[in-house]
């Protein structure tokens, strides 16, 4: 019994092996969702960048993946202004390698006071970013 089961499953190791045989590795993916020359994922970081363009940057850690907003006021509305956070947690290109948090403050009487954030603008923000971040992997894929 011991030797036949040995049997089987040498055979199956060999159909497996001759079955493999003759096919080359296919080539790397370069646009994979890791490809990175800097800590966190291009994608997402680029793809960050771009979504913040509008606002004036405060810090940005390529390595540790933070990008930083200085106080931006919207000339629509001159009373309120925000200050966002992005942080890429990940090399890989998924949504929960990315957080973005949001201050929002308003001008009353003068004096900037804290105001509470929509959590669908740092939602809507999340998905844009992460909207841009498959758009330029397909870009790359694409070329």
């Amino acid at each position: 019994m011991n030797r036949l089961l040995r049997t089987a499953i040498l055979g199956s190791l060999a159909l497996s092996i001759t079955a493999c045989g003759g096919k080359s590795r296919p080539e790397a993916d370069l646009a994979a969702s890791k490809v990175t020359t800097i800590g966190v994922n291009s994608y997402l970081w680029r793809a960050s960048l771009d979504t913040l363009s509008f606002m004036p940057l405060l810090q940005t850690d390529s390595n540790g993946g933070v990008i930083v907003t200085d106080w931006y006021v919207n000339p629509n509305t001159p009373t309120e202004r925000m200050k966002v956070t992005v942080t890429v947690l990940d090399q890989d290109l998924r949504a929960d390698a990315l957080r973005v948090a949001a201050l929002r403050e308003i001008n009353r009487s003068g004096a900037w006071v804290a105001a509470p954030v929509q959590a669908a603008t740092v939602q809507k923000l999340e998905d844009i970013i992460l909207t841009r971040a498959r758009d330029l992997r397909r870009a790359a894929i694409a070329n």
